[in-house]
């Protein structure tokens, strides 16, 4: 019976065909993303339609098809090698619910002569032969170069991506459903074909065990005063900037239930639109003695002729339905509450269909669109038309390999995100560099902790300087390298030591040297060329004296004691007088760090010696960043280490991130290195990043202002509310437009109270800006969190199991949530 019904006869060269002769091109589009788009890019995408629809030709139905389907997050455990935190992330995101979106366009021809369907006429009731226009091939050519030309106009407009659909997407096969048999019975993407009942008379429309209402825009007297390209939402708004939605988005992204969005345009000859307007104005001329309705009724319908032809308006006719569905009979008047207050929020009122919703249906069908019943339409101009449009989707997980797991703003499904190889493929960046800036309390240590351990899993080798130990959990929990000093653990280096990989360069000795100098000279000393060929030939000694004692450790003792007897021979030999190189003189002056001296300890390390092939080292200077002695010598040797990665592990990424350490590295005579390090660490595929708290600190760095802000194209800005009034100020230094600033300070403005996260604004090269969640799982949440009181519970647990703090972090992790349930 369906069978004989169905108004579809074939698809042919990609075309569906109805029995009717229509024949409809069906496009797969890709939408930009929610909160993302700027009241100008929202204004600019509502003209792109407006072109493109004016190019269809007469007699052109333009049917757009919005799904919105609530959806669980599937994990994937099936990853290899999976870390203990990525595998709780995953568990912990199981099932989050999400509205899957994917939107299609149809674009139908109807032939000449075809009459138009109404409530009473359909081909749900009368099917038909194919007319002779159908069957003409140069029409059909002139068709799909109209919507050849429609595809061309949306996409060069950059925001919208179309797929045309093939027959065998439309035609379901033996694997999957199609285009067709998914709309009918209401189960796209479903992994296997199942066949439904359809009930579409009645009180109640049934597809299968599912109840159907359909709620239609589809009188003039129930659309808004007023319509545009966007509206304020003011959720994220505030009383200095203005935050844009599409003007239809609450019936798209924010209607948190399964349903569909029907987009109906049909374009028509003008002139014999104007034609039958115009009759219907001479009858309510008529007619307007007899009635005041009337009389309104002639000055609106002569209002509209008037404009159609002064401003070269194409009229139109439209409708707009939501299709909305459950299981469950008693959840529809649920279901009505939201579709209703979505429609509020656009000033329109909903009509909730009974007898016609099965004709709605129907027409919904995927090239059936010019079977729509007429009758249910209203006359519009296009511009107005385009504004009922449903303009964006949700947030789209990137495919690159590299990035982090962050969450969708609106439901905080996870999605990847990749901040520094995929920005620069696409033009938005030229270098991968990041500046961080969030006040205490925003999230900033918790963001960068979550980067850095999803940067460390996919391969990175990270140097991390640090002045508040938010980094030691992590640092446990992957086994890195963790310096810091303490009166009974101070730290310890070895920059003697020549590791696994690593060889005695060029580039090995002048570090070495350099350290030598600054232990040996003041700042406002300077090295006579003499000193610095003794120095070099001293190194150079000394390893040659090295590898005839393979027993011997490479260290500063070894070194010390080398020159104080070889050396001192050697210069003797040579007649180099003190004044050319005072060895005496060098040797008092590093006295302190030969062995029984105060410093001793500096550099003669025996333990975490390979900071070459070390993937993750954490300097911790809080307890030396004021130290005289010990701080110059330590930032020397992490400029050091991280130069070495950058220009001896080749193919290989690599991270450095300075928090708030970089105001006292760049007061120690280092700027120099930090502009150095942002401007050329992209030739070595490598990212530099800096993380700061205040604002007065970008203010008053002239580094942070030139070399660090220009250098860094990924700009990462955390909750930024308390800085409002002045936040022009920061928009001006950090080049953010009127768009990212309405971005910043709408973070945080309305998270859900019933899950725990805070939001983060990241702008790639200004061309790309979002806002996204950082939510975590609780093991990923006690590795990360720098409050004392919960650093001090997870330590205590790891000491449960002999230090291990994978195993600590699980069993408080199963403690604190079993105590919640």
């Amino acid at each position: 019976m369906l069978e004989d019904l169905f108004p579809i006869m074939d698809v042919e060269h990609d075309c569906i065909l109805s029995k009717k002769g229509d024949v409809t091109v069906v496009f797969k589009a890709e939408l930009p993303e929610i909160f993302t788009l700027s009241d100008q890019e929202y204004e600019s995408f509502h003209q792109t339609w407006i072109k493109a629809l004016k190019t269809l030709p007469h007699r052109t139905v333009f049917h757009k098809q919005d799904w919105f389907l609530d959806t669980g997050h599937r994990p994937d455990f099936t990853k290899e090698d999976i870390s203990f935190l990525s595998h709780s992330s995953e568990r912990f995101f199981n099932e989050r619910p999400y509205l899957d979106h994917h939107c299609h366009i149809h674009l139908t021809k109807m032939p000449d002569g075809r009459k138009p369907s109404t409530s009473l006429f359909s081909n749900l009731v009368r099917p038909s032969l194919v007319p002779r226009d159908t069957l003409d091939r140069q029409q059909v050519q002139d068709f799909l170069d109209a919507a050849g030309q429609f595809r061309r106009i949306l996409e060069d407009s950059g925001f919208v991506k179309l797929v045309r659909l093939t027959e065998r997407d439309i035609w379901s096969n033996e694997r999957s459903s199609g285009l067709l048999e998914q709309y009918c019975f209401l189960q796209p993407g479903s992994p296997g074909k199942l066949i439904k009942d359809l009930e579409l008379a009645g009180e109640n429309l049934r597809v299968g065990d599912q109840y159907v209402q359909v709620y239609s825009l589809g009188d003039a007297t129930d659309l808004p005063a007023l319509c545009g390209s966007r509206i304020d939402y003011d959720r994220y708004s505030t009383d200095r900037t203005r935050f844009s939605i599409g003007f239809a988005s609450p019936l798209g992204q924010l209607l948190p239930c399964d349903h569909i969005v029907n987009q109906y345009v049909f374009i028509e000859e003008p002139q014999r639109t104007l034609k039958a307007l115009e009759s219907k104005r001479l009858r309510l001329q008529s007619l307007a003695a007899y009635s005041r309705e009337n009389t309104i009724a002639r000055d609106a319908v002569n209002q509209f002729l008037n404009e159609a032809i002064s401003e070269q308006r194409l009229p139109v006719k439209a409708h707009f339905n939501v299709m909305v569905w459950t299981d469950q009979k008693e959840g529809l008047p649920e279901l009505k509450n939201k579709v209703s207050s979505a429609l509020a929020q656009m000033d329109a009122v909903a009509k909730i269909e009974t007898a016609g919703a099965g004709q709605l249906f129907w027409g919904g069908i995927p090239g059936n669109a010019a079977d729509f019943p007429i009758n249910d339409t209203f006359d519009t101009f296009v511009d107005q038309a385009t504004c009922f449009l449903n303009l964006e989707t949700g947030y789209r997980s990137s495919v690159s390999p590299v990035g982090l797991r962050l969450g969708d703003r609106l439901t905080g499904k996870p999605v990847h995100v990749d901040i520094s190889d995929e920005p620069m493929r696409r033009g938005f960046c030229t270098n991968r560099n990041k500046f961080i800036l969030g006040p205490s309390g925003s999230g900033k240590s918790f963001f960068t902790n979550h980067m850095v351990r999803s940067y460390y899993e996919q391969g990175t080798h990270i140097v991390l300087v640090d002045v508040g130990h938010s980094y030691k959990g992590l640092c446990d929990m992957v086994g890195g390298y963790y310096f810091t000093y303490s009166e009974e653990n101070p730290i310890r280096f070895n920059p003697f030591y020549i590791g696994g990989g690593d060889t005695l360069d060029t580039e090995k000795k002048e570090s070495i040297k350099t350290l030598l100098l600054a232990l040996w000279k003041k700042d406002n000393e300077t090295f006579k060329r003499s000193e610095y060929v003794a120095l070099s030939n001293a190194l150079t000694g000394y390893y040659e004296h090295l590898s005839h004692r393979p027993q011997a450790f490479p260290c500063f003792n070894g070194f010390y004691e080398y020159l104080k007897t070889h050396f001192v021979r050697e210069l003797e030999n040579d007649n180099v007088k003190d004044k050319d190189f005072d060895v005496n003189n060098f040797l008092y002056v590093l006295r302190p760090y030969y062995k029984g001296g105060e410093f001793d300890y500096l550099l003669n390390s025996r333990k975490n010696l390979d900071l070459l092939q070390q993937r993750f080292i954490v300097f911790e200077l809080d307890n030396i960043k004021d130290h005289p002695i010990l701080f110059p010598v330590v930032t020397i040797i992490i400029m050091e280490v991280f130069i070495n990665k950058m220009r001896k592990l080749h193919g290989v990424r690599k991270m450095i991130l300075i928090e708030e350490a970089w105001k006292a590295i760049a007061r120690e005579g280092m700027a120099e290195y930090i502009k150095y390090l942002f401007k050329t660490v992209r030739k070595y595929f490598g990212e530099a990043i800096v993380v700061t708290q205040e604002v007065e600190d970008i203010i008053s760095s002239p580094i942070v202002k030139q070399a660090i802000i220009n250098n860094s194209d990924c700009k990462i800005l955390l909750d930024q509310s308390k800085y409002q009034n002045k936040f022009d100020q920061i928009q001006e230094l950090l080049g953010l437009t009127a768009k990212e600033k309405a971005l910043v300070l709408s973070v945080n403005k309305a998270n859900d109270p019933a899950k725990k996260y805070k939001e983060v604004f990241i702008s790639l090269g200004g061309m790309l800006s979002k806002v996204y969640r950082t939510e975590v799982s609780l093991e990923e949440y006690l590795a990360y969190t720098t409050e004392q009181s919960e650093k001090v519970k997870v330590m205590e647990y790891a000491r449960k199991f002999g230090g291990n703090i994978r195993k600590g972090i699980a069993a408080l992790a199963t403690e604190m949530q079993n105590k919640s349930e």
